[in-house]
C-alpha cells in the first residue's frame, strides 16, 4: 500500500521508522521489535539510510524482509549526496524491482571534509531535484520528504526553510514526515506557517520517546530540536536513573500524542530506534 492511500482513509496513520542493525545479535533483536510492533497495525514502516548510502544494501534488504515476511508496507529512505542520477536510479530500478511503492527522499547528511564529492555535476544537490528526478521517471512511486518544525540546521530560520520544503512539494512530494519535536506548539505552528505559504500535503508529526538523556541531547544537537522547559528541569534532576528517564519520557509522549490526536493530525511516526518496549507502552496508554 502507498502511504498516501493509508492517508485518504480518513484514519489517523500509524507508522515506525527503524534502523539497520550492524550485527547478527542486533538483527535478531529488531526482528523481534518489529514482530511486537506489528500487533499494533502499522499503515507502514520505514528504514533509514547511513550516510553517503553507507548503509544501502542492509537498508534495502530490510525493506524487502519487512514487506515479504511481515507483510507491513516499507518506505525506503533515499539519500542524493555523493550520488550521481544513474547512482539512483539505479537504487530506484532496484527498490521497484522488489515491490517498493514508497520512498522518503531525502538530501541526506554531508559528511565534514566532502563538500565537493556531496555534489556531482550529474548528481541532484538537493531533496527538491531528487523528488522531481523520481517523480518524472517513476511517476507511480510515493513520496514523502521531510520538514522541520524548528528549521532545518542549515536553514537561515524558518520562513525561508518552509519556502525550500514548498519546493519539495512542487516538485512532486505526497506527503511531509516532521523532524522530532517534544513541544507541540512548535509542531502546530509550523503546519501553520506551511499551509499560509501554500503547502497542502498532509504533514505527519514525528515522535521520538526519551529513553536516554545522554542520546536525547546528542540527538537535540544534531536536529536543533528544543526541550520545554519544565520538561528539561525533570530531565536533567534524573539524568543519570535511566527508569526514571524512561518513566517522564513515556509520559510526555503520552501526553503529545493525545493532543495531536485530539487535533486530528494524519498520523503518528515514531521514531522507534529499534526498541519495541517505550512504543508498546505508548500505544496502549493510548489506546
Amino acid at each position: 500500500m502507498k502511504v498516501s492511500e493509508a492517508l485518504q482513509k480518513g484514519q489517523p496513520t500509524l507508522s515506525f521508522e527503524f534502523f539497520p542493525p550492524k550485527t547478527a545479535e542486533q538483527e535478531a533483536r529488531l526482528f523481534e521489535v518489529i514482530a511486537q510492533l506489528k500487533d499494533f497495525n502499522p499503515d507502514y514502516v520505514s528504514v533509514t539510510y547511513g550516510a553517503l548510502g553507507t548503509s544501502a544494501g542492509q537498508s534495502f534488504r530490510w525493506v524487502k524482509d519487512i514487506k515479504d515476511k511481515f507483510g507491513i508496507a516499507p518506505v525506503a529512505h533515499l539519500t542524493c549526496v555523493a550520488s550521481s542520477r544513474e547512482d539512483i536510479n539505479t537504487k530506484v530500478k532496484e527498490l521497484v524491482n522488489i515491490g517498493v511503492e514508497n520512498i522518503l527522499a531525502l538530501r541526506g547528511d554531508i559528511p565534514e571534509g566532502l563538500v565537493e564529492k556531496a555534489s556531482p555535476a550529474d548528481g541532484c544537490r538537493h531533496a527538491c531535484e531528487l523528488v522531481a528526478f523520481i517523480k518524472e521517471l517513476y511517476p507511480f512511486i510515493c513520496l514523502g520528504v521531510a520538514g522541520y518544525p524548528e528549521k532545518h540546521p542549515e536553514a537561515p530560520n524558518l520562513e525561508s526553510d518552509i519556502k525550500y520544503l514548498k519546493r519539495k512539494v512542487e516538485a512532486g512530494a505526497d506527503y511531509i514526515v516532521t523532524q522530532l519535536f517534544f513541544d507541540n506548539g512548535v509542531y502546530f505552528d509550523f503546519v501553520r506557517k506551511c499551509r499560509d505559504a501554500g503547502i497542502c500535503v498532509p504533514i505527519i508529526p514525528g515522535i521520538m520517546p526519551i529513553t536516554n538523556y545522554k542520546l536525547l541531547r546528542k540527538m537535540t544537537s544534531i536536529c536543533g530540536a528544543s526541550i520545554p522547559k519544565e520538561l528539561l528541569t525533570q530531565l536533567e534532576k534524573n539524568q543519570d536513573d535511566n527508569e526514571a528517564i524512561k518513566k517522564i519520557g513515556i509520559e510526555h509522549a503520552v501526553r503529545q500524542c493525545q493532543e495531536l490526536q485530539d487535533a486530528k493530525v494524519p498520523g503518528l511516526h515514531f521514531f522507534v530506534m529499534n526498541q519495541a518496549g517505550p512504543i508498546s507502552e505508548i500505544l496502549k496508554q493510548l489506546s
